[in-house]
């Protein structure tokens, strides 16, 4: 077998006695039987993207396993120690419901306190936003999450969370990660502290769904609530362990479980994929929604930071809305019950993300409220919360099914979202309105706006230099047009310049570099390329919109946005 010397140099290390019996094992069955396999699992190191560290599981540096994250926590604690010195240092960790998640949970529990660092470590499976919730509630310094959100069952991560509750971004990520890189797997410390270890649970639960239920309720009347009927599934995964309980106790009695997703379980076992923007993945959800005649169906990712709403539309048909649908349906609701309270004086602010709809700067700015845009991630908009402490967060979110209540966590939070939306929805069925009728509304006062995601899968080796293909051939020779509409703007995020294709003047933009490429149309569309950062995917963003003069329009309008999101994406090659 011939193996290529960066692979090879990597494997021998892991057939080290730094390494236990049963790895170097199963690395040697890889040399013998898979050798494909093998240089998957060692041709790089497992990296950082916008979520954390998320990848397959099993041997190598390429993959998740005690050791990768082992070397994650020993470089933390490293970290830790030398930017709080002299302090009692405090982490809490949580994790989903993926296969080896508790297991994994505990070695990064024993690193963290064989290195003297107080670990705070959940007894069972508990939601993300819990975590970040937790972080500050304990007044830790840093946080832990194993989860690989909606990702397949062969799938697990690691997401590190910084003091202010909200994931680690720059300088802490790129210093970490230098750390990290330096390390040698012989300097990590698995001989754990047990006496640095305290399992919490009930009072954090306690405290956190209080907190969720006093950010996201909004004076319903107990008659609205009780009117509303909610289907709710928690996809296998954490949120059975917060939701349920925030609905019943914020006042919502008639909420109807999927009773065969209830179960938590990481091989997911009714769904092909248990992510709520896939309609499929809510197919139960509906079913038990008409049988129970229900309005609304909320259902949730495993670790419980992303929901998918379905509601029924003017002929009685359940609709699966989009993230960017959900997004501005809450923040609307929540723009409205800040003004009606008086809290909105021009020192308030909302947050989303440069591939999320255009629509919310429209929102925003109806209510004179500022819409502040980051970089994709929820860690982005927490940074905005910690960069600006003068202004006060409304809300925010982004296309990816997520939304952010206040600032009591600093992540996606399905579990305020949830509420939320259920908020929203009791509200205007009590009003004679519906969701799907206020979403109209909302297209008629701020313009229709319709997006559309392409994501374009390309696993491996081949698959990650076929997406930096794609990305140079976009920069190197950018489009003129696209569907017969004259680009007239270029924004790239890797460079920080923005080009202006009429007059060839360019603009240096004051925001973090990411490798993303956004075009702009001079019918007002929007085009953004992106790899995933967490997934082997390139993805399209496309926002085209329109006006809207009155409901009775929508459908001619809608089917004149599609028509013109199909022949982008034929334009630009994408199927």
């Amino acid at each position: 077998m011939n193996i290529a010397p960066n692979i090879l140099n990597a494997v021998n290390e892991w057939l080290t006695p730094t390494f236990d019996n049963d790895t170097q094992a199963a690395v040697k069955e890889l040399m013998t039987t898979s050798p494909k396999e093998l240089e998957e699992s060692f041709y790089k190191n497992l990296e950082f993207g916008t979520g954390g560290m998320r990848g397959v599981m099993g041997v190598g540096n390429n993959r998740i396993n005690k050791y990768t994250l082992g070397k994650n926590t020993q470089g933390l604690s490293d970290y830790l120690h030398q930017v709080f010195p002299n302090q009692p240092l405090k982490v809490v960790i949580a994790y989903d419901c993926r296969h080896n998640s508790n297991t994994l949970a505990k070695v990064v529990a024993d690193v963290f306190s064989a290195n003297g660092i107080h670990v705070y470590l959940f007894s069972d499976l508990r939601p993300t936003p819990e975590l970040s919730f937790a972080l500050k509630y304990l007044g830790c310094q840093c946080g832990i999450v194993l989860t690989a959100s909606h990702n397949p069952p062969e799938y697990n991560g690691y997401k590190v969370y910084w003091e202010d509750g909200g994931q680690i971004v720059p300088p802490e990520d790129a210093a970490i990660i230098n750390v990290i890189e330096n390390l040698n797997y012989d300097k990590i410390k698995f001989n754990a502290n047990e006496k640095l270890i305290e399992y919490i649970d009930t009072e954090i639960d306690k405290a956190f769904i209080k907190s969720s239920i006093e950010n996201a309720s909004f004076n319903t009347p107990a008659a609205a609530k009780d009117n509303l009927q909610v289907v709710f599934t928690s996809l296998h995964g954490t949120s059975i362990k917060s939701i349920p309980d925030t609905l019943s106790q914020a006042g919502y009695t008639n909420v109807h479980i999927v009773p065969e997703q209830a179960e938590p379980n990481g091989d997911f076992p009714t769904v092909k994929s248990p992510n709520p923007e896939e309609p499929e993945a809510l197919t139960m959800a509906l079913a038990l929604a008409d049988k129970t005649n229900s309005d609304i169906v909320v259902g949730t990712d495993p670790d419980c930071d992303r929901l998918g709403v379905a509601v029924r539309n003017n002929d009685g048909k359940m609709i699966l809305l989009n993230g960017n649908q959900t997004m501005i349906l809450m923040t609307s609701f929540l723009l409205k019950q800040w003004k009606k309270a008086g809290k909105i004086n021009g020192k308030q602010f909302v947050g989303s993300t440069i591939v999320s709809t255009p629509m919310m700067m429209e929102l925003a700015t109806s209510y004179g409220v500022e819409c502040k845009v980051g970089l994709t991630g929820f860690k982005w908009i927490a940074k905005m919360i910690k960069d600006f402490p003068e202004l006060e967060f409304i809300g925010g979110g982004e296309e990816s099914f997520g939304f952010m209540v206040g600032d009591a966590v600093r992540d996606k939070d399905a579990v305020a979202a949830t509420l939320l939306i259920c908020e929203v929805a009791a509200q205007a069925k009590a009003a004679g309105s519906s969701v799907y009728k206020e979403l109209l509304q909302l297209y008629v006062e701020n313009g229709f706006y319709k997006e559309y995601l392409v994501s374009l899968t390309k696993k491996g080796i081949e698959g990650l230099q076929e997406i930096t293909q794609m990305m140079i051939d976009l920069r190197e020779n950018p489009l003129k047009e696209i569907s017969g509409q004259r680009v007239i703007m270029v924004e790239d995020y890797q460079s920080s310049i923005a080009l202006n294709l009429l007059t060839g003047e360019e603009t240096t933009m004051d925001i973090p570099k990411s490798n993303v490429l956004i075009y702009y149309t001079e019918d007002g569309s929007k085009i953004c390329a992106r790899p995933s950062g967490t997934e082997p995917k390139i993805k399209f963003y496309i926002s085209v919109n329109a006006e809207l003069d009155s409901v009775t329009n929508f459908d001619a309008a809608e089917s004149f946005l599609d028509e013109k999101i199909q022949n982008i994406i034929a334009g630009m090659h994408l199927k």
